[in-house]
């Protein structure tokens, strides 16, 4: 389990404080909405994005140390939408940049490896994900 605690700060601000523990040093991420508050941080729907595409990075990387496939340079830009209600996330698009021009075999596996994260899978059912992986010529 982890945790993060935050504190709403005024005008549609908020700051969060990691939790402290062996290798975390209590790191700060500030927030606020795009539409009401001064935008100057990310919104909540891009930490969102973030946090998702961190971990299939996290994953594909775990998987890239294990097989010693370097990976490092390979970039994911993840564009999420609300739905016309705007009550929840209604798509996200991921699109990897690949370091390298891998053998079939590494991208199968590195593929696999960033839909494995479980942040990607706990999404409303509903939500539309698309998945794009472009590698290099």
């Amino acid at each position: 389990m982890t945790k993060v605690s935050l504190t709403y700060d005024g005008f549609q601000h908020a700051t969060a404080l990691q939790e402290e523990r062996e290798n975390a040093r209590g790191k700060t991420v500030a927030t606020d909405c795009p539409y009401t508050g001064k935008g100057e941080e990310f919104s909540p729907l891009e930490l969102t994005g973030t946090g998702v595409a961190g971990c299939c990075l996290i994953s594909m990387g775990t998987l890239a140390m294990r097989r010693e496939i370097d990976i490092s340079g390979t970039r994911l830009d993840v564009e999420l939408a609300w739905t016309k209600k705007m009550d929840r996330i209604g798509s996200i698009d991921f699109t990897f940049y690949m370091a390298k021009n891998y053998s079939d075999k590494e991208r199968m596996m590195l593929e696999r490896a960033a839909d494995a994260c479980p942040i990607k899978h706990s999404f409303h059912p509903d939500t539309k994900i698309t998945v794009q992986f472009i590698y290099p010529k």
